[in-house]
């Protein structure tokens, strides 16, 4: 009989699959940074427009110069002054850090200013919510800090001195990024204590300046922190807390060899960062396996990799 002919593999066909998916995943990605960015447009707009503008707190930043601006220059709206003031920043932006953080910076920064406007526009006979300027600090930071901080989280900004501080970081990597920001704010709000005259409403505008910066931290950072375990056991019970780590738990963990220094008796490290809500069940299980182990446990601020932030998110 003769052979069968050989099936043709179609190499190319292969490869357009293969590439229809990849693309098909980068328009997802697309599609899902830009929906989250409109969500922390949204949550940001709020803070500023119901809260903040409306009790003249300036918010640090180009917003705060923005709201300042709008109290001595009434007939300028605030969301029109946040983008006068962010085009000169937005081509900073594009020279230092590339187009595709311009255009995100600037979809945010049109995004959230329409609706500081819309908002304006839509509740005016509702506004202000509340005469109570603790009430809109809290409220107002707490609003502008998060919707801020999902913007950061999705490699976008809302200009203005985000930009600057990234550039003056980038530039002075020494400078932590929030001394240099806060620096910023405080000479906006010395600024906006010069101008309203009033001392009530500038230690309102430090508070909503704390809560905003508290609130920012937590979104951007508060997610990322968890334990650091290190586990000190023999080799078979080892194999066992692996088993229930990787198996129970979904977290990674490394092995590392060792040796008694007092006994000379191998033994079995196990090194692994996890998240500090699934550390009592770590704990647990370490005991029930081997209630003899040695068990180090350190607090871990910052974690670069599967599972937390990637290693571009560093210079946020």
């Amino acid at each position: 009989m003769p052979p069968k002919p050989r099936k043709r593999v179609d190499i190319k066909r292969i490869m357009g699959y293969n590439s229809g998916m990849e693309r098909s995943k980068s328009i997802k990605k697309f599609l899902f940074k830009y929906a989250v960015i409109t969500l922390g447009c949204i949550i940001y707009s709020v803070g500023v427009a119901m809260f903040l503008d409306v009790a003249d707190l300036a918010a640090g930043g180009v917003t705060g110069i923005a709201i300042f601006l709008n109290y001595l220059i009434p007939k300028l709206d605030t969301g029109i002054l946040i983008i006068i003031i962010n085009v000169p920043l937005f081509i900073l932006g594009a020279i230092f850090f590339g187009r595709n953080f311009a255009l995100s910076t600037m979809f945010s920064t049109l995004l959230s200013s329409g609706l500081i406007e819309l908002w304006h526009y839509v509740l005016k006979d509702f506004l202000p919510f509340t005469d109570e300027l603790l009430i809109s600090a809290v409220i107002g930071g707490g609003a502008f800090g998060m919707g801020l901080g999902i913007i950061f989280r999705m490699g976008s900004s809302t200009g203005g001195t985000d930009v600057i501080v990234k550039i003056l970081h980038k530039k002075f990597r020494f400078i932590k990024t929030g001394v240099i920001s806060m620096i910023i704010d405080i000479t906006i709000v010395c600024i906006s204590a010069i101008i309203y005259r009033n001392f009530e409403r500038t230690f309102y505008t430090v508070v909503s300046i704390i809560i905003f910066t508290l609130m920012f931290d937590f979104m951007l950072y508060g997610g990322n922190t968890a334990k650091f375990t290190y586990i000190i056991t023999d080799e078979q019970k080892s194999e066992e807390i692996i088993k229930k780590i990787l198996e129970d738990l979904n977290v990674g963990a490394t092995y590392v060899d060792g040796k008694g220094g007092y006994t000379k008796n191998g033994r079995r490290i196990i090194m692994c960062a996890i998240k500090n809500m699934l550390y009592p069940r770590l704990r647990d299980a370490v005991y029930e396996i081997d209630p003899d182990a040695f068990m180090i446990v350190t607090s871990a601020k910052e974690i670069y990799g599967e599972g937390y932030k990637t290693h571009s998110d560093g210079d946020l």
